[in-house]
């Protein structure tokens, strides 16, 4: 029965979307499942060059053929999941919500607000937080996907469960995208409260996902050459730089590389490689795949020659040391995908398996 369950092994950001993206497609993945709340986006640059950030709808969404699912786990913004699927093209026939996901509510954004969260803990205030606790108090005002009309298309076929069930019954693949990262897990987080309102490892994603641990049969683990946090006091964030250094050193003019959050908008705070988190990760969610994107943030030369540089193997082999774990696959820029073995300086060009 086949199932890949993708998650992060920092802070957010890895590249998630863009891993999903490429195996789903690769993999001729039936249907994906995207978990969690609109508190963070995913990006992904089709074939086309075109550039999609998608806050509910995973990132398959954009293969065509490929079912869509948010699952009993899920905390829908009912304006953001419009706003994609209009964006997008997708049709109805294509997504499926489980009937018991929760609707995030204009009071749940004020609630966070009102608590002063973006300033305490970098949250985006997006109202995912709020609406997790009115889940959990079990109160008469928390409004389910099945009572809002807007959304009565997407839930006549059912529970995600029996859906999700149906296709692995037909030995068919299923994508689960998980969001944020192992740093910012509410139950792993090393400086909590400083995290997100789930648990953000690949149990906690297959339970959302209406998935049994059997059902799995490939944990991929996303980490980054150059791991962020998002703006404001959010947390710890061991070797943190600038993107002005990270710009120089990665051989580009002053702030060349500069990231902001696809929420807020905020500037992502950065730092230099660190394996901290990332062992505690490994530990907790025992991938099987690993991929280290950003590769190019090292020597921007990477991303336009398509080889590595002796900088981008020495880096790579270190990371590799560090960790006592092999990476599988590696990004070296915003949509491509190559295997690990094509890493070797001067003797294979990292074009196989281009995404």
């Amino acid at each position: 029965m086949p199932a890949t369950v993708i998650v992060g092994g920092q802070f957010g950001s890895e590249g998630k979307g863009k891993v999903a993206y490429w195996m789903a497609r690769e993999q001729g993945a039936s249907a994906a499942i995207r978990v969690g709340g609109a508190n963070s986006g995913h990006t992904v640059v089709t074939p086309n060059g075109i550039r999609h950030v998608l806050r509910h709808l995973p990132t398959a969404a954009l293969l065509p053929g490929v079912q869509c699912i948010l699952g009993p786990g899920s905390y829908i913004d009912v304006d953001v999941l419009e706003s994609e699927i209009e964006a997008i093209g997708l049709s109805p026939e294509r997504l499926h919500i489980d009937p018991h996901a929760v609707i995030v509510t204009a009071e749940h954004k004020e609630r966070e607000a009102k608590l002063g969260l973006r300033n305490r803990i970098g949250s985006t205030q997006s109202g995912t937080g709020a609406a997790v606790v009115d889940r959990v108090a079990r109160g008469d005002d928390v409004v389910l996907a099945k009572d809002v009309r807007r959304l009565a298309r997407f839930i006549d076929q059912g529970p995600a469960r029996t859906i999700v069930r149906q296709v692995l019954n037909r030995g068919e693949r299923i994508i689960v995208e998980g969001t944020q990262g192992f740093g910012l897990s509410v139950l792993h987080a090393e400086d909590y409260p400083k995290a997100t309102s789930r648990d953000t490892t690949a149990s906690a994603a297959a339970a959302e996902a209406a998935l049994a641990p059997s059902d799995i049969d490939n944990v991929v683990m996303v980490i980054r050459a150059f791991p962020i946090r998002v703006a404001g006091d959010s947390g710890y964030l061991p070797n943190e730089s600038t993107w002005e250094e990270v710009s120089q050193s990665a051989g580009l003019p002053p702030n060349s590389l500069i990231e902001t959050t696809s929420v807020t908008g905020s500037v992502r705070r950065v730092a230099e490689f660190d394996p901290g988190v990332i062992r505690a990760a490994l530990e907790v969610n025992a991938p099987n795949i690993l991929v280290l994107n950003h590769l190019d943030y090292c020597d921007a030369s990477v991303a336009r020659s398509g080889y590595p540089s002796r900088r981008v193997v020495d880096f790579l082999d270190n990371v590799e040391r560090q960790l006592g774990q092999r990476v599988d696959w590696v990004g070296l820029d915003d949509r491509s995908l190559v295997p690990r073995a094509t890493m070797v300086h001067g003797l294979v060009p990292a074009t196989e398996g281009r995404g």
